[in-house]
């Protein structure tokens, strides 16, 4: 008798049980689940300015000579840096699988605290991060900056080895209607003992999409988290929707996301005005822009390269913006605030921001998380804000509010 197919929904959980930090990469988004391994071709490492611009043309290079190759899946996977001036991490693999949105058995247990204990290490520390908010606001006061992003890590080890698979699981089944991804990095610089790192986290923001001529971004700014009683928590998303500071925080970004898109676009759809979104931990104010490509040549990476950084995870104007950021955090971001996700041969992709993420590699995290500051903000608030968003790694960890955080 010959053997069923297996259901769409049960492939997708094949797909995501069968990941392996160090050769794999994975991509699930509300409608669609990804893997990939192996490397087949990795795109050349080029750094300096102007390396995110010639990044797409790069791209399509090694995807030409990879179907020249006979090789019969010309995708480009990974990630890009919240620089532009940094290499990406991109690679073509040597096979993919691909199947619809998660679906999670409920009678089965699929998350599971990660049993490790950790120790951790805020950087910058509390005090020091609302001192960088107050010279940022005193920067929008005396100058034309409008907004800055302003982030904070953990860093946490732990003696035991980290199960990467586990903590995958559990971002997926928390998030189902975010980007849960899980790349594979190269050793930091200096640090061979080390071995490979790997990006991995659940992002509720969507920074482009291009499927034919059709393009999508999902800009998010201005948030609001969650509170676990019901009436407080409706409070909360009401109060978010009519926030001047925020609407204010929000249009900030939509205009930057539009004016970025309009020269690639020959129809453009901008929402007048935001709508909710949420997560297991925070309120979104969220636009969904549409539009119609002019050209099809212009590949999602390239509309992704002439959108980042937005000002959702950098600022504006973003230059001024990008030196606040330089001057004030005390950390590299890295591949925080950059973007992760997939380009094909003719253009076709998705990338999302990559934000509720961490750096991990054997017995360490670096997890992530930043405010939009805006004037009207207040430093205590935004760190508020930061300590909320840690809540998506944290919980996926089995760790509640730090509690189980041994500093």
């Amino acid at each position: 008798m010959p053997e069923r197919p297996m259901a769409p929904q049960k492939l997708a959980a094949r797909l995501l049980e069968s990941y392996e930090a160090g050769s794999s990469f994975f991509f699930a988004t509300p409608r669609r689940t990804l893997l990939a391994r192996g490397t087949f071709a990795t795109v050349p490492h080029t750094a300096g300015p102007g390396a995110l611009e010639r990044l797409p043309q790069r791209v399509a290079a090694v995807l030409a000579d990879a179907r020249e190759a006979d090789h019969d899946i010309p995708v480009a996977v990974g990630a890009v840096p919240f620089d532009g001036a940094v290499p990406a991490q991109l690679v073509v693999p040597m096979t993919i699988q691909r199947a619809g949105p998660l679906v999670f058995d409920t009678d089965i247990q699929v998350h599971r605290p990660l049993g490790a204990r950790f120790t951790v290490r805020p950087v910058p520390e509390p005090a020091a991060y609302l001192d960088g908010v107050a010279q940022a606001l005193t920067l929008m006061r005396s100058g034309p900056l409008r907004k800055v992003v302003l982030s904070r890590s953990l860093h946490l080890s732990a003696a035991a080895p980290i199960d990467l698979q586990q903590l995958l699981c559990n971002l997926a089944w928390r998030n189902p209607s975010g980007y849960t991804f899980a790349v594979d990095l190269p050793a930091r610089d200096g640090a061979p003992g080390e071995g490979a790192r790997t990006l991995i986290g659940a992002s509720p923001e969507l920074l482009v999409s291009r499927s034919g001529l059709q393009v999508l971004a999902n800009p998010l700014a201005g948030s609001a988290a969650r509170s676990p009683d019901p009436l407080e928590d409706q409070a909360r998303a009401a109060a978010l929707l009519t926030s001047p500071k925020d609407l204010h925080e929000h249009a900030v970004v939509i205009d930057a996301v539009a004016e970025a898109l309009r020269p690639f676009c020959k129809t453009l759809d901008v929402p007048a005005k935001p709508s909710l979104v949420s997560t297991a931990t925070m309120w979104h104010l969220s636009s969904r822009i549409t539009g119609e490509l002019a050209d099809p040549s212009i590949s999602s990476l390239a509309l992704a390269a002439a959108l980042h950084p937005t000002p959702a995870v950098c600022g504006y104007p973003t230059r001024l913006a990008h030196e606040a950021i330089g001057s004030i955090e005390p950390f590299d971001r890295g591949y925080y605030t950059g973007a992760v996700g997939w380009c094909d041969a003719s253009g076709d992709g998705q990338w999302a921001v990559t934000i509720r993420c961490a750096e991990a590699d054997a017995h360490t995290l670096r997890l992530f998380a930043g405010a939009g500051i805006v004037v009207g903000s207040t430093p205590e608030s935004e760190l508020a804000e930061t300590e909320a968003k840690f809540r998506t790694m944290l919980q996926a960890m089995g760790l509640g509010q730090g509690a189980e955080v041994q500093s």
